[in-house]
């Protein structure tokens, strides 16, 4: 999988992206409780896209999300929808290696896991700038099979498919979080850690 394709591919989509989705708040909800995300929180949306996770968290009440995306037409999108939002940052940019300015008492990766090369480098970097206390989040909002089935055609050149929640638990604690949170059933996928 190479990063050049996952941009080429995002790059295409981002115009039609938003008329293809169908957020379930219950779900949304579920995700952001597990993550722990709450007023007053600085929030990173990690592949944040067009920016389908920034409503539910200024719903939060949080006091700023910045959100990357290494798509170049999805970060475009999202930062045309929250212009002159004073709590809404977004960057175009590769999370597993972009040096962030800040530090996040949440870091949330909805709906995009299996599209990263390096998980063990994703973690790493973004462990940097998790505030003691802080989770990183990883969630789908939909199962294991469901998402790996949707991936399977189109998307299989640019989708590791998703490791089940104790494949991922194990990058979690050999990165340093712990207090590990899972959640692989087939309705909804979230693995969620904490830095100590």
């Amino acid at each position: 999988m190479r990063k050049s394709d996952i941009i080429r591919f995002f790059d295409k989509l981002s115009s039609e992206w938003d008329s293809g989705l169908e957020p379930n708040d219950v779900k949304m909800n579920v995700i952001l409780d597990t993550a722990g995300v709450k007023s007053g929180d600085c929030v990173l949306d990690i592949a944040c896209g067009t920016g389908v996770m920034i409503d539910y968290y200024l719903a939060r009440n949080v006091s700023a999300v910045t959100g990357i995306d290494i798509s170049k037409g999805m970060a475009e999108i999202a930062e045309k929808k929250y212009a002159g939002n004073e709590r809404v940052t977004i960057i175009c940019g590769d999370a597993e290696s972009y040096s962030f300015s800040s530090q996040y008492d949440r870091c949330v990766i909805f709906n995009a896991f299996p599209h990263f090369c390096s998980p063990q480098s994703l973690f790493e970097n973004l462990y940097k700038v998790i505030r003691k206390g802080g989770t990183l989040t990883v969630a789908h909002d939909w199962g294991r099979k469901e998402i790996d089935r949707r991936h399977k055609d189109s998307a299989s050149s640019v989708s590791n498919g998703l490791m089940s929640a104790d494949e991922l638990e194990k990058i979690f604690l050999s990165c340093g979080f712990s207090d590990i949170t899972k959640s692989d059933e087939d309705e909804i996928y979230i693995v969620s850690g904490k830095k100590e």
